[in-house]
């Protein structure tokens, strides 16, 4: 479990260092996410550590969001001088996080169904 906490570090250190010497408009943590897609595309399979260390943080994640909502309840006075920008991401942003899932499920199921005997 160490080493693949080490490569999920690892890799999110590497995507900061990326966007900050190229200067992307990017966060690294995205970057890092992105290399990690690309390295388990090539493997061809997700590693049995990573897999597991993985589903363990994502059994917690609402504890990883906690710090980000306390950041934004610090701004709580801008956040509601410019709530329509605000609405407006989250709204689209839900949107679009709910019509990629239900694309790439039904892109899944159809895959799963053509693959089976």
């Amino acid at each position: 479990m160490m080493q693949a906490l080490a490569t999920l570090i690892g890799l999110q250190l590497l995507g900061e260092m990326l966007v900050l010497g190229f200067g992307l408009p990017l966060p690294g943590a995205l970057v890092g996410m992105l290399l990690l897609s690309a390295a388990l595309a090539v493997m061809g399979y997700v590693p049995a550590a990573l897999e597991r260390t993985a589903g363990t943080l994502l059994q917690h994640m609402m504890l990883l969001f906690l710090p980000a909502v306390a950041g934004v309840m610090l701004h709580f006075e801008r956040v509601a001088r410019e709530w329509r920008p605000f609405l407006a991401a989250c709204v689209v942003g839900a949107i679009v996080t709910l019509a990629v899932t239900a694309l790439t499920l039904n892109w899944l199921l159809r895959r799963q169904a053509a693959d089976a005997p």
